[in-house]
C-alpha cells in the first residue's frame, strides 16, 4: 500500500516538479446543467484565498455549481490536516467561502482530490484518496445539510461514508476522477491502486438494503490494457464507459479505453495506446464527448514540443482515429492534467500547471477555437504565482453568463491556493 506522501508524490509533486522522475514512472442543492457560452475579453477576479486553516488548503479539483449559482469544491489539505469540502456563495459584489465539512482522517476520510458532484437526491457525492477504515485506502462519501434548520453561516453538513476501500481486490486510492451516476442512481468511479492486479480499478456502487454495495467492473493488469486511472469515467448513449489510464498500455505511456457490458461483466477495449512521441503521453485528465460522438482529452507530457497535447479520437468504421489538436510548449513540466470543457460553440477550455505558454511559469487558463480545420490557442489568463495563485490542476466551470471559475493548488497570499473567476 502506498503511503499518503508516496501517493501525492506519484501525482502532483512528480509531474509538477520533476520531469526526470516522471519519465521513470430541484432545490438550490439540486444539480444544474449550464450550456457554456464562448468566453470573450477577460477580467480576473480573486474569489477566495485559502488560509491553510479551517477553510482548507491546496485544492486539486474544480468547482460544481448549484441552481442558485453557488459553488462547491474540495481542498485536499487544511481543516484538521485532512482536507475540507467548501461552499462559495455570492454576497453583493463579493463571495463568502465557508467549510461544509472537515475530514477527520481514519475511519472518516482524508485528502479529497476530486470534485464533489450532486446526486439525484440533491446530496453531494465525492471521494477521498486516503482515510477510511483501512487507514489509507480512501472512501466514497456523501454530504447533505442536517435536518435541523441552520441559523448561522457556519453550519456544516452531515457526512456519510458510503464505502471504505480495503486496498485489496476492491481497489484503493481514488484520485482526480469525478464520480458519475447512471439513470438508475448507481455510482461509478476509479481507483489508482488495488484491484486484482494492483494497478487500479473501475468500480460501481449500488444501493442495497439502506447502504451501498461495491463491485469492481474492471481491474487493470498494468500491461497493454493500462495502469493507474487517475481520471474518472463517462458514459456514451449506449451505456458504455470511457476513460484514460495515466500509465501502462502497449508503450507504457497510458491509454484511452472503453468498457462495454458483456454478459455478467464488462469487457475492456483499448481505443488508443500512447507512444510517448508526438502523440503525447500520460493522460492524467479524463475525456469528454462532443455532440457528434468524438472524444477529447489531454496529455501532460510529450507531443511535438514535449509539453503535452490536446487530442481527439473520432469514431470511424468501427475503430477510432487519433489526432493531435494542439501541442503545448515544453518549458518546464508541463501541460494539462484536468478534464477539458467544451462550450456551445465547440471551443475547448482547460488549464496548464506551468506550461510554456504561461508568461510567469505558474500555469494558465486557455481556450482552443476551431478554425479552418485547425485550432487557435488563446491564453485567457496567466497566473503570476503571487496573490492570484499558481499551478491550477482543476477543470474550469462555466456559469450561465459565460464566466469561468476554478482553483489553484499553490499561490495566493498564504501560499495555499485560491478560488478564481474570469469574467468576459
Amino acid at each position: 500500500m502506498l503511503s499518503k506522501e508516496e501517493f501525492r508524490n506519484l501525482f502532483f509533486r512528480t509531474i509538477s516538479h520533476s520531469a526526470t522522475a516522471a519519465l521513470a514512472i430541484a432545490t438550490v442543492f439540486a444539480p444544474t446543467v449550464v450550456l457554456p457560452q464562448p468566453a470573450q475579453a477577460q477580467t480576473f477576479n480573486l474569489i477566495h484565498t485559502f488560509s491553510g486553516d479551517g477553510d482548507g488548503a491546496s485544492p486539486y479539483a474544480g468547482l460544481t455549481m448549484d441552481r442558485a449559482g453557488n459553488f462547491y469544491g474540495t481542498a485536499s489539505l487544511g481543516g484538521n490536516g485532512n482536507g475540507t469540502v467548501f461552499r462559495a456563495v455570492k454576497k453583493g459584489a463579493g463571495w463568502v467561502v465557508t467549510p461544509l465539512y472537515t475530514f477527520k482522517g481514519p475511519p472518516d476520510g482524508a485528502t479529497p482530490e476530486a470534485r464533489v458532484v450532486f446526486g439525484p437526491d440533491g446530496s453531494l457525492y465525492g471521494t477521498t484518496s486516503f482515510g477510511g477504515t483501512c487507514g489509507g485506502c480512501g472512501t466514497v462519501f456523501s454530504l447533505k445539510p442536517y435536518p435541523t434548520a441552520c441559523v448561522t453561516a457556519l453550519c456544516g453538513w452531515q457526512e456519510t461514508v458510503l464505502y471504505s476501500f480495503t486496498g485489496g481486490t476492491d481497489g484503493m486510492n481514488p484520485a482526480l476522477g469525478d464520480l458519475i451516476f447512471d439513470q438508475a442512481g448507481n455510482l461509478y468511479g476509479t481507483t489508482t491502486g488495488g484491484g486484482a492486479y494492483g494497478y487500479g480499478t473501475v468500480f460501481e456502487l449500488v444501493r442495497s438494503q439502506g447502504g451501498w454495495t461495491e463491485s469492481v467492473l474492471y481491474s487493470f493488469t498494468g500491461r497493454s490494457d493500462g495502469s493507474q486511472p487517475f481520471a474518472g469515467v463517462i458514459f456514451d448513449k449506449a451505456g458504455n464507459l470511457y476513460g484514460t489510464t495515466a500509465y501502462g498500455g502497449t508503450y507504457t505511456w497510458g491509454t484511452v479505453y472503453e468498457l462495454t457490458p458483456s454478459g455478467s461483466g464488462w469487457a475492456e477495449n483499448v481505443l488508443y495506446a500512447f507512444q510517448g512521441g508526438t502523440d503525447g503521453a500520460n493522460p492524467f485528465g479524463g475525456l469528454i464527448f462532443d455532440q457528434s460522438g468524438n472524444l477529447y482529452g489531454s496529455t501532460w507530457f510529450a507531443g511535438q514540443d514535449r509539453g503535452g497535447t490536446v487530442f481527439e479520437l473520432a469514431p470511424s468504421n468501427g475503430s477510432w482515429t487519433y489526432s493531435v489538436l494542439y501541442n503545448f510548449d515544453g518549458i518546464g513540466p508541463y501541460g494539462s492534467v484536468a478534464n477539458l470543457v467544451m462550450d456551445g460553440a465547440g471551443n475547448l477550455y482547460g488549464t496548464t500547471l506551468n506550461d510554456g505558454h504561461g508568461k510567469y511559469g505558474a500555469g494558465n487558463v486557455f481556450e482552443l477555437t476551431p478554425s479552418g480545420g485547425s485550432w487557435t490557442y488563446t491564453s485567457l489568463y496567466d497566473f503570476t504565482g503571487g496573490n492570484d495563485g499558481a499551478e491550477p490542476i482543476c477543470n474550469v466551470t462555466f456559469d450561465a453568463k459565460g464566466n469561468l471559475y476554478g482553483t489553484t493548488y499553490y499561490g495566493g497570499a498564504d501560499g495555499y491556493g485560491v478560488v478564481w473567476e474570469i469574467t468576459p
